[in-house]
């Protein structure tokens, strides 16, 4: 998936920019933005993408979070 981080969807710009690691989806004190996805005591993992043309953010749910979304009581086919 990372081949498609640049060039920007929003402004097609060639500034983008990558988490070097993959961050926390959240929990505790934040939003949960993979619920169910992630372990009993750790939310899942996400990359960022940010454009430092337009400032556009996307997120980019890990290979482990994609593969546990059919199994998933908290999430629902579009």
């Amino acid at each position: 998936m990372r081949e498609s981080y640049s060039p920007c969807p929003n402004c097609d710009g060639g500034n983008v920019f990558v988490t070097k690691k993959d961050v926390s989806a959240g929990g505790g004190h934040a939003p949960n933005y993979l619920p169910d996805l992630g372990g009993f005591l750790s939310a899942e993992k996400l990359s960022v993408a940010l454009c430092s043309d337009c400032g556009l953010m996307r997120f980019f749910a890990t290979r482990t979070a994609r593969e546990k979304l059919r199994e998933s009581e908290k999430w629902k086919r579009a």
